[in-house]
């Protein structure tokens, strides 16, 4: 764990309880003395280094010691325009993207996407926040929707589209919006679109699933 989110950070003393407090000091097995870096959701660049005082069995409580700017993020901004999938496969997924620095992700509700997906984004910062506390991101990944693969087109026209048919991605190719289609790929009405923008294909013989197309799409490009 690089740092702990907490409401309070900034105050000269806090508390911790729960399974902050089972965490802190039950498995990482912290002792009075120990610095732990706090950071909070309003001011996720900033680092608060706290001395763990005493506990009492439920409560760790802390008095801060130090505070510095302290960003960690990718140099170069990635935009994933992800047809939609299984909110369980976007929960498994969004904690590798989100350490591997992935800046943007809209997710497109495409032909071939299943209508009655509804997206918990409150769930999605849940899972993003605690990424983020293990490998020292300092931001999450901006989430959004789009009604449509014509409408993401048109408001991305930088857009690079990842599919069957296209060149193969060159190593060295900058890209920053890639699309990435879903279980079963693009429609043949979607593709007729696709005629005004690079399509580019994953250099491997294996068919991915969209997930992994997403992990190593974003693994190759940043």
């Amino acid at each position: 764990m690089k740092f702990l989110l907490h409401n309070n950070v900034g105050t000269n003393e806090l508390s911790v309880s729960g399974d902050d407090y089972k965490y802190l000091i039950k498995v990482r097995r912290h002792k009075a003395g120990d610095l732990i870096a706090f950071r909070s959701r309003e001011r996720l660049g900033e680092e608060y280094r706290y001395r763990l005082e005493r506990t009492d069995g439920r409560n760790a409580y802390f008095s801060l010691q130090s505070h510095h700017q302290a960003l960690c993020e990718n140099e170069r901004p990635l935009h994933i325009g992800w047809c939609l999938v299984d909110p369980k496969t976007i929960e498994k997924t969004l904690p590798m993207l989100t350490e591997l620095g992935v800046h943007k992700i809209t997710f497109i509700h495409c032909r071939r996407s299943q209508q009655n997906f509804r997206l918990d984004f409150e769930r999605f910062e849940r899972i993003m926040e605690s990424s983020i506390m293990q490998c020292g991101r300092t931001s999450v990944i901006e989430l959004c929707e789009s009604p449509n693969i014509s409408t993401f087109l048109k408001n991305n026209p930088e857009a690079v589209i990842l599919d069957f048919g296209g060149e193969v991605l060159g190593r060295d190719e900058v890209i920053d919006t890639v699309v990435i289609g879903c279980e079963g790929g693009f429609d043949e009405s979607e593709r007729k679109l696709f005629s005004d923008y690079r399509v580019r294909l994953f250099p491997s013989p294996m068919i991915l699933r969209s997930e992994t197309a997403a992990v190593a799409i974003v693994s190759r490009l940043l």
